[in-house]
């Protein structure tokens, strides 16, 4: 996976290249053992919807997301009582946990001691100066990394009596509170910019790329149900990549948070940030499409995703699932493996173009596992 993720961050290169722009070159800060900034691959981060009180079911969640491709999760600490089962969560998480605190800095600070690798705050929101401070100095005296997330909704006053609620806003905030922190020592620091809006998040996070070079996180917060929210991101987040800005993203949706982690992997892979593994080809439904192709797309995709969960390394880098004779093998003709549809309800399982057999259409799933 490691030498996938360094390949693909040369194929970011080149293709920042071909479009006019470069990679965006930033420090770079170590979230537990997950590397952010500094040239090193796009990661993916996540948020459990668990009582972070509950560490049972919490560390349940992060299992699942660690299997899914998340590395990094955020806990909410809402309160005192939750900072013990949070030190626990971060003692047996199987990733790197941040821990996100709103109003209260004294439970970052508890995070903090507890073994957060890293925690989100608004400073916008933290009430006083002094408690920002506080929570700065305390993240350089351990050496652990911060993130300044700023929100269209908790900006700093000065920012938005100036400048109202924009992207200039945004980042005028963000430096604000950059400056605040690396006087209190605390230079490991990354920064997010997120509204509802994608045209506002975009802006915004051009605006602070050019001014320093410090990480950034990209999200679309607010992005909603899935339906709307993957496109949202997608748009969103996809653009700056290409555009070579952005050292970690989470995908927010109103769902289950195993469902961020595929949308964020398929971004990943959409830029060529990621080689798909294995790259699942399956063409628009027509006239002609002579299988159920949607139902037997859906099944594939969830048996690969539950080989993934497994542990199973696919030896593919793609697979087809075509609807007819035009579509599968012809243009699928590049597929490691794949199936089309045929004539009386039968289909084709083939390689590289080439035919293997043909099958009758509901042999055609177990016959493509098998081959898996």
């Amino acid at each position: 996976m490691a030498t996938s993720l360094l390949l693909n961050y040369k194929y970011r290169i080149l293709y920042s290249t071909f479009i006019g722009v470069g990679v965006r070159k930033t420090r770079q800060i170590l979230v537990g053992n997950v590397k952010i900034g500094g040239g090193t691959p796009v990661s993916i981060q996540s948020m459990t919807n668990t009582d972070t009180a509950d560490s049972v079911a919490t560390l349940h969640q992060i299992d699942q997301l660690a299997a899914a491709g998340c590395q990094i999760a955020r806990c909410a600490v809402q309160n005192h009582d939750a900072l013990t089962p949070f030190g626990e969560i971060c003692r047996l998480s199987p990733i790197p946990i941040v821990a996100d605190i709103h109003f209260d800095h004294t439970l970052a600070i508890g995070a903090l001691e507890r073994g957060a690798a890293c925690v989100r705050v608004n400073p916008g929101n933290l009430l006083s100066e002094k408690a920002a401070r506080d929570v700065a100095h305390k993240a350089a005296e351990m050496g652990r990394p911060i993130r300044i997330g700023v929100n269209m909704g908790s900006l700093s006053e000065n920012a938005k009596a100036r400048y109202g609620r924009t992207p200039k806003a945004m980042v005028e905030s963000a430096l604000q509170y950059v400056r605040l922190f690396e006087e209190e020592g605390c230079h490991a620091l990354k920064v997010s910019l997120k509204a509802s809006d994608v045209r506002t998040t975009v802006s915004a996070c051009r605006m602070f790329a050019e001014k320093t070079d410090i990480p950034l996180h990209l999200g679309i917060t607010e992005a909603g149900p899935v339906s709307c929210g993957i496109v949202k991101s997608a748009v969103g987040i996809g653009a700056l990549l290409l555009e070579g800005i952005g050292d970690t993203i989470r995908v927010s949706l109103t769902a289950p948070p195993v469902e961020e982690i595929k949308a964020a992997l398929r971004i990943l892979e959409a830029t060529g940030l990621r080689k798909a593994e294995p790259e699942i080809i399956s063409c628009p439904t027509c006239a002609r499409t002579r299988i159920d192709l949607m139902q037997l797309v859906s099944a594939v995709e969830k048996a690969i995703d539950e080989l993934k969960a497994s542990g199973h390394k696919f030896k593919v880098g793609s697979i087809a699932v075509m609807g007819c004779e035009v579509n599968g093998p012809g243009e699928a003709s590049n597929a490691d493996i794949g199936i089309a549809g045929a004539a009386n309800k039968q289909g084709i399982l083939f390689r590289k173009g080439r035919k293997i057999t043909t099958l009758e259409a509901g042999e055609l799933l177990p016959a493509l596992l098998k081959e898996l």
